[in-house]
């Protein structure tokens, strides 16, 4: 896998950045100390024009290049999860409950090689401008440096992002064209009926079986409200209820996901989600209220920075190692905020089999963090050649 030999020869550097990261790990919009480390970083590498505090706690830097010309905008997530680590490293997180659990440790590191790597070579006209982000876990960080006018105030033309894979071999990298990540909504019911005895529940209005039927009825959205192609996932994941076995409870609370890809087939599952809680809530004697909520929009990649990207991969790790058609994924990402405003590309980079993200085990691999940067790098060099 050839990378670029500059960024070989710091690459132990990177594994200590990585792994002083994952110890230290930040959530949502609080990543104080993981963007005073970027900025430490930053400044080591002679890099000057750093703008903090973006989204709370995010950082733009920008390299100017060797002449005029565009600017490109290079993004890293920086925050963790509310994870309790069972990864067994000696570097393990410091912070109970939190954990680097999908790798955003391992993409600020990738990002911060890049960095040091461009501000040495200047290889590339116009300006590269270095986004680290937080709160891609929870609230979308992305949406916010967006709104706050990163795009516009620092004149970024196009973007790219990169996001580690346990799913595929170490150092492959995936994308492809047009849809890569899943629109991701929420929804969040109360079913109210009136409590009673367990042993009379003739006196009460029994909550519970309106929300099972709420609960089955929407798997029925998936299976007979859409055409076969068209993906959507709809996921009941919690249902809460109760406190004794000899009580009728008042109310029940019904929470899950929904995944899509298509605004029409999104726009379905809100109006049926409406009918069949209303319906099921009726004929049962209860109420119920429905909170359904719209958050990351669908990730597209542009269908020509893809195949820029993709040909800048081949070059990096080979043609082998570059999968150009990766099936979209269920999962959701804020980086469809930038990809919304700007054309660029969503890539993946494999960092070999093993727990997946969100998984208490799963840690980023420091031997594919050198791939990364390598890619950052040629994307800036490929895009504003000298």
């Amino acid at each position: 896998m050839p990378i670029l030999n500059r960024i070989g020869d710091f690459a132990p550097q990177m594994a200590e950045w990585r792994q002083h990261l994952h110890a230290h790990p930040e959530l949502s919009l609080e990543c104080h100390q993981t963007a005073a480390f970027v900025v430490e970083k930053l400044r080591e590498f002679g890099i000057t024009d750093i703008h903090e505090g973006i989204a709370t706690s995010g950082v733009v830097a920008i390299i100017e290049g060797q002449g005029e010309g565009a600017t490109i905008g290079l993004r890293a997530d920086m925050d963790a999860l509310p994870i309790v680590e069972a990864t067994g490293v000696d570097y393990a997180s410091t912070v109970p409950g939190v954990a680097h659990s999908c790798g955003h440790d391992g993409h600020t590191t990738m990002l911060l090689g890049a960095a040091k790597y461009l501000a040495e070579t200047r290889n590339f006209k116009g300006r590269v401008a270095l986004i680290f982000q937080p709160a891609e876990e929870s609230v979308g960080g992305g949406r916010i440096m967006v709104e706050e006018g990163i795009l516009d105030t620092f004149d970024i033309a196009q973007v790219y992002a990169l996001h580690c894979d346990p799913e595929i071999d170490a150092g492959q990298i995936s994308t492809t064209p047009g849809r890569i990540m899943a629109a991701v909504d929420d929804f969040f019911i109360t079913v109210t009926g009136q409590g009673g005895h367990g042993a009379y529940p003739y006196e009460a209005v029994d909550p519970i079986p309106p929300a099972l039927a709420m609960a089955q009825a929407f798997s029925t959205i998936v299976s007979r409200n859409v055409r076969a192609k068209d993906e959507l996932v709809v996921s009941v994941t919690q249902i809460s209820a109760g406190s004794a076995t000899n009580v009728i409870p008042a109310e029940v609370t019904i929470a899950g996901t929904v995944r899509t890809f298509n605004t029409d087939v999104q726009d379905m599952v809100r109006r049926r989600m409406e009918e069949i809680v209303s319906g099921q809530a009726a004929a049962f004697g209860c109420t119920a209220d429905l909170d359904y909520r719209m958050n990351y929009p669908a990730t597209i990649n542009d269908v020509d920075k893809t195949a820029f990207a993709t040909a800048v991969a081949r070059e990096v790790v080979g043609d082998a190692a570059t999968i150009a058609d990766r099936l979209p994924d269920m999962g959701a990402e804020d980086f469809s905020y930038f990809l919304n405003e700007r054309p660029g590309c969503y890539a993946f980079l494999g960092q070999g089999i093993g727990p997946f993200c969100h998984h208490p085990a799963f840690n980023f691999n420091d031997a594919v963090a050198p791939i990364g940067a390598s890619y950052f790098a040629r994307l800036v060099e490929k895009a504003q050649p000298l």
